[in-house]
């Protein structure tokens, strides 16, 4: 089977769709660096890179499906106007791209299509003949003459192999010619944990924002875990944090956040209290998969992001030490994500790409088994 997908990115939701016989012949995406990752992780795709809601880029890209013979179209449209880790911006115009979607969906009318967002998109509006409609509604308003829609759209990634919950709203279409009527696969029994996905990477201390010096102070085996740890992988390398970050995480439990600690909370730089969401400043727990990651999954005050971390030293707040005071390596977001595409990107990739891409994609394993359904 031959996929096509529009609003790409990275291209991490179908970087695995070759081992289970389908074929990434075509994509568009606006942002540059995206479409060099995306042909690194997906090299036998040829890219498209221009804003489709330019009529150029779109005929483009009809063209180039058509004579490709595409089975398959995926498209992921930003989310950031829709989601909770976003603005939330009813009137942000992303939330329309959806529209460019549809139009080439109808124009190439292929075998079997599947969109996927945030779960907020179903209670976003849009405009569409002078009214204001919900996305799904205008979904099905123009498609339902052409396709069959699956029954459930909600989905977590939890719940098929991935050691992370992610909510994702997949909605998959077949053309009303096929032999089958495309359904998310049943939930499966086991759920992977963190212990179980990364428990046995080494131990990475992260750097300091503020210099070496006192990096070594606060980590006298610093290089000596960065070497087992890029030994491990040239991926499992140590974030950097500020060192009021740092020791606000050094006090913190496995799966407690930070702004539960009395004395080490997370403060401003006059040493008053920050405020934020629960979920700031949180290591996550060993049995659990992790939370959704978020494109700032490099950031300790963003949301869930911080390894759990094992007792170095037990006691009360003063006198406790967690190890692993950092967000996840890329290494470590690689696993929880589910790729495989370690060895096809540069090492020279700036890890803040990767973590964005990381944060706004869906997971490959879970695409896989949705493929499964209709390979």
């Amino acid at each position: 089977m031959k996929v096509a997908s529009l609003f790409s990115g990275g291209g991490i939701g179908e970087s695995r769709l070759s081992e289970i016989g389908c074929e990434s012949v075509l994509s568009n995406e606006i942002i540059e660096s995206r479409c060099n990752l995306y042909s690194q992780i997906n090299s036998e795709a040829e890219m498209i890179f221009g804003d489709i809601t330019e009529n150029r880029i779109q005929k483009d890209f009809i063209k180039i499906a058509r004579d490709q013979n595409v089975d398959v179209i995926m498209a992921t449209p930003p989310c950031q106007g829709m989601s909770v880790a976003g603005n939330m911006d009813k009137n942000d115009p992303r939330n329309h791209l959806i529209k460019y979607a549809i139009d080439i969906i109808l124009d190439l009318l292929p075998k079997y299509v599947l969109l996927e967002n945030v779960p907020r998109q179903l209670q976003t509006y849009i405009s569409y003949n002078q009214k204001n409609i919900l996305i799904p509604d205008y979904i099905k308003t123009r498609l339902s003459k052409k396709y069959n829609f699956s029954q459930n759209n909600i989905v977590k990634a939890m719940d098929y192999g991935v050691p992370q919950m992610r909510k994702r709203n997949i909605l998959l279409c077949s053309r009303k010619d096929q032999d089958v009527v495309w359904e998310l696969p049943e939930p499966e029994d086991h759920i992977v944990n963190l212990k179980e996905a990364i428990g046995h990477y080494p131990s990475i201390d992260p750097r300091v924002k503020e210099g070496m010096q006192e990096t070594l102070k606060l980590f006298p085996d610093f290089e000596q875990k960065r070497l087992i740890g890029e030994k491990f992988s040239r991926w499992h390398t140590p974030p950097t944090h500020s060192l009021k970050h740092i020791i606000s995480m050094q006090k913190t439990p496995s799966g407690k956040t930070a702004f539960d600690n009395e004395i080490f909370f997370p403060k401003r730089n006059d040493g008053k209290r920050v405020s934020g969401h629960y979920n700031h400043y949180r290591r996550l727990e060993w049995n659990k998969p992790s939370r959704s990651l978020t494109q700032n999954n490099g950031v300790i005050s963003s949301l869930a992001c911080v390894h759990p971390g094992r007792i170095i030293q037990d006691g009360n707040e003063e006198s406790r030490i967690y190890s692993d005071p950092r967000c996840f390596t890329i290494k470590e977001i690689f696993t929880i994500m589910s790729t495989n595409f370690d060895q096809r990107i540069s090492v020279n990739t700036p890890h803040t790409l990767i973590r964005k891409v990381i944060g706004e994609g869906v997971p490959p394993l879970l695409i896989n088994k949705i493929f499964q359904n209709i390979v």
